[in-house]
């Protein structure tokens, strides 16, 4: 055990450096699992000898970078750590450059950032993982990215319209208007990056379409940037069918979540047999998501968690 002093000689400098409530000594305290403390114009940070050592190189870097600049961000306390430690999973997320998105998006865990290099890497991904861990999120502004940096000439956004407990045809409305629900929350996602009126004019003009899986049929997409939603409801003829739509310069994107399959019994899952069988191709990755992506309320991950963990059957009355 070691403890080593940094003066701090302007004491305007520390509410930058330790962050908004403290939350960047926070991170630092809890990566490295030193104790730090400030009092009298000095950093005190005491621990782990190699620590230690740690810890006071990532304040000096920081404090070097409110000197020069006047503040510090999330973003360096984390790339200091990840120079500091050796670590490259602390270094920070790279964000989706999404041009005059409404909003920044980047990945929020490692295995979101792993995902999101494997969609940038590969032609063909295949991607698992409970709700909530961006499978679709991620995909979506990607094809975003990629569309608005010319990198494709289409978006193509598909779901299986599998009933859920209702027939389609007995539903209101046309075709179109049947078909809503299931293909709602890939408008969801889009919404969030692109104001409505792009979206309005993109769709009309077909750049981007939204549509059920039996409309890929017959057709093959050059050029494009392919999301199928909600996988594990393919059949597998149906991702056969899929997968062999790809054309010239395209990118295909199978998401879904195998604990979660509404197809009738005795029916494979698509997705839970492309995950073997396309697993040895070259070109074609698989990433598998944990409970630890999830990014939705605190909640989810923990409603997640009760539902997989096997729970004895309440007692008889």
């Amino acid at each position: 055990m070691s403890e080593t002093t940094i003066s701090l000689e302007q004491p305007q400098l520390a509410l930058p450096l330790f962050g908004p409530r403290d939350q960047h000594l926070r991170v630092i305290r809890e990566t490295l699992g030193v104790n730090i403390t400030h009092r009298d114009g000095a950093i005190r940070v005491a621990g782990d000898d190699a620590k230690v050592a740690q810890a006071v190189q990532v304040l000096e870097q920081l404090k070097g970078l409110v000197l020069r600049r006047g503040l510090v961000a999330p973003d360096d306390v984390a790339l200091a750590l990840a120079m500091a430690t050796g670590d490259e999973s602390l270094r920070p997320l790279t964000p989706i450059d999404i041009v005059n998105s409404i909003k920044q998006i980047r990945p929020r865990t490692p295995g979101q950032a792993a995902y999101a290099e494997a969609i940038r890497k590969h032609d063909v991904i295949v991607a698992v993982g409970p709700a909530g861990t961006g499978k679709t999120y991620l995909a979506v502004a990607l094809a975003v990215e990629a569309l608005k940096h010319h990198q494709i000439r289409k978006i193509v956004l598909v779901r299986p319209a599998v009933e859920a407990g209702e027939s389609l045809g007995f539903l209101p409305g046309d075709l179109q208007a049947k078909i809503n629900p299931y293909l709602r929350p890939l408008l969801d996602a889009l919404h969030e990056m692109v104001d409505y009126d792009e979206i309005k004019l993109c769709m009309e003009q077909q750049v981007i379409e939204v549509a059920p899986l039996a409309y890929m049929r017959g057709r093959t997409l050059n050029d494009a940037f392919v999301i199928l939603d909600e996988a594990q409801n393919t059949t597998v003829a149906q991702m056969k069918m899929f997968l062999t739509r790809m054309g010239e310069g395209s990118k295909m994107v199978v998401s879904g979540d195998p604990t979660q399959i509404d197809l009738p019994p005795n029916s494979r899952s698509g997705l839970i047999d492309a995950l073997t069988r396309l697993a040895p191709i070259q070109g074609v990755a698989v990433v598998r998501l944990t409970t630890s992506d999830i990014v939705r309320h605190r909640l989810v991950q923990e409603i997640v968690n009760a539902y997989e963990t096997p729970s004895n059957p309440p007692a008889s009355q």
